[in-house]
């Protein structure tokens, strides 16, 4: 193959990722998404994986594909719908059926929204359930205006028995909590067949490797594996890994207690002298300084890979409505669950009820479950200091008693 033909093939794989409406979220990678597609369950259960993050805090962000026994395909949480995840799903839909109902389990996560309307347009006969209590920040408009086709959309019933697919799914709807300029809300579905839970972000696993979809582009955990601007950015397995725990920890928790944050002066004047100045390596700026003792914080935060709910969800959301979620969560944990699909970190993860009801006892006095370990509260400092200056200002209410 000549240098053009490869220039061709290259610019056919570039327009295969392209996601033209990134700027509506500027999230990273912005306009060029890969796609992973990965069979959970034989002809059953599929996931598809891209990423997303900021300053190259990269996570994946996953939409679960389930066939139902009366054939086509139940869609649960978009991911954008580049030509490659299009395609992927058209493959599906050419042996199981078409895209028949797709879910939008979420109210506050714009990261999901945004991908319902153009995906759905891509399946024209499929119908759109949505969570309900949807709104929109700073205008709070009608689903039709933020490209939801009107004639096929309709909100998700209080009682799963009322939908089309009850046969296959039960769903719970953890109700909207109050955040004040906004509200958090929850739909769980759960297939009764394959005993497989999927869930959006109120649970999840944290990987010790990093996922196969960050590992396609590697570049953001080399540049995280730096410990400082002057470090080259070597492609190694051992970096791979130690940029991809450092990116959990900055997810988690946006800055933990082994993290320190560069003067912003200090860091400029390190940026002008760094070896790769380059748009890339965000023209040598490197604000971080990690003390040598974070690879406890991740233990921590792993845990062997348990099931865990996310500091922020702990610290700023769940603790305001600690009775309403657990109410929530008993309901979910009195299904058979075999395996848990998140729409982040690692999936599918082999949990049952009694894992998913402990990753809440933080809710809790006293827990119960013996194996219980609450996270290192150091590292809940920053979360907490936001929390306290939130409830201050009266922008959110604040949080209640645990039960």
């Amino acid at each position: 193959m000549n240098t053009q033909e490869q220039q061709i093939q290259v610019n056919k794989r570039s327009a295969d990722f392209a996601w033209p409406l990134w700027p509506v979220v500027p999230l990273y990678p912005y306009g060029k998404r890969q796609t992973l597609r990965h069979e959970v369950v034989k002809d059953t259960i599929w996931t598809f994986d891209q990423i997303q993050g900021i300053l190259y805090v990269v996570v994946p962000i996953r939409m679960t594909v389930v066939k139902l026994d009366a054939g086509g395909l139940l869609v649960y949480a978009p991911i954008a719908p580049t030509p490659e995840c299009i395609r992927l799903v058209a493959e599906l839909v050419a042996e199981h059926g078409d895209v028949r109902y797709i879910i939008l389990p979420t109210i506050s996560g714009i990261e999901h929204k945004v991908f319902v309307g153009p995906f759905a347009r891509r399946f024209p006969e499929a119908q759109v359930y949505v969570a309900p209590d949807q709104w929109s920040f700073p205008l709070n408009l009608p689903l039709s205006w933020l490209g939801f086709p009107g004639n096929r959309t309709q909100i998700l019933p209080p009682d799963s028995a009322d939908t089309p697919f009850a046969a296959e799914f039960d769903y719970a709807i953890l109700g909207a909590i109050d955040l004040g300029p906004g509200r958090f809300e929850e739909v769980a579905f759960f297939h009764r067949r394959s005993r497989t839970l999927l869930v959006t972000d109120s649970v999840l696993s944290i990987p010790d490797e990093p996922p196969a979809i960050v590992q396609l582009d590697p570049y953001p955990l080399l540049f995280h594996a730096k410990d400082t601007a002057f470090d080259p950015v070597d492609d190694t397995a051992a970096n791979r890994r130690k940029g991809w725990q450092r990116i959990a920890l900055f997810t988690f928790y946006f800055q933990p207690n082994a993290l320190q944050v560069t003067n912003m002066g200090r860091s400029l004047l390190d940026a002008l002298k760094a070896p790769d100045r380059s748009r890339k390596a965000l023209f040598g700026w490197f604000p971080f300084a990690w003390r040598d003792d974070w690879p406890r914080s991740f233990a921590a935060l792993r845990g062997n890979g348990r099931l865990v709910v996310a500091p922020i969800l702990q610290t700023l959301i769940l603790n305001r409505a600690p009775r309403e979620t657990l109410e929530w969560v008993n309901q979910v944990a009195s299904w058979d669950i075999q395996q848990i699909i998140p729409c982040h970190l690692d999936a599918p993860i082999k949990a049952g009820s009694q894992q998913f009801r402990q990753a809440f006892t933080f809710l809790e006095k006293q827990s119960a479950m013996d194996e219980y370990h609450p996270l290192p509260e150091e590292d809940f400092q920053l979360l907490q200091n936001i929390d306290r200056l939130l409830h201050r200002f009266r922008i959110v209410p604040p949080p209640q008693e645990k039960l």
